[in-house]
C-alpha cells in the first residue's frame, strides 16, 4: 500500500490562502490555528464565517470545478494541510454514488443561495 505524504502550508497573521475567483485545486484542513473566510462586497469585507482546527475549507471548488467563491486568510499562525484533488477525487470514487450526487446537490445549493444573498445585497 502507498504510504500518503501530506503536504502542509503554514501561513502568519493576515495571510491569504486563497481569493475568489481563484480555481479551487486543493481543499485545506487547518490543523493548527484559524482561517477567515470572507467576500469583498462593494468595497467592504463581510466576513463569512471562521474555520479552526481540524476544520476543513476551500472543499466546495473540488466538489463542482467551480472557482472560489470568497476568500481564505489566516487569522493566527496557522497550518494547513493540503488536500490535493487527486486525493479528493479517489476518495469520493470510493464513495457511495448516493453521497457523490448529495455533495453534489449540496454544492450547488450553496452556490445558489449565496449569488441570491450577494443580489439582495445590492
Amino acid at each position: 500500500m502507498d504510504q500518503l505524504i501530506l503536504q502542509r502550508q503554514k501561513y502568519g497573521a493576515g495571510d491569504h490562502i486563497f481569493k475568489e475567483g481563484d480555481e479551487g485545486r486543493l481543499a485545506y484542513v487547518v490543523e493548527e490555528g484559524e482561517v477567515e473566510i470572507f467576500m469583498i462586497i462593494d468595497d467592504h469585507e463581510q466576513v463569512l464565517g471562521t474555520v479552526g482546527k481540524d476544520g476543513i475549507f476551500g472543499e466546495m471548488a473540488l466538489i463542482d470545478n467551480q472557482p472560489r467563491m470568497a476568500n481564505a486568510r489566516a487569522t493566527k499562525t496557522t497550518t494547513i494541510i493540503c488536500v490535493t484533488r487527486q486525493m479528493f477525487d479517489e476518495k469520493l470514487n470510493r464513495a457511495d454514488p448516493f453521497i457523490r450526487g448529495l455533495l453534489k446537490i449540496l454544492a450547488d445549493n450553496n452556490r445558489d443561495i449565496t449569488s441570491k444573498w450577494l443580489m439582495a445585497l445590492h
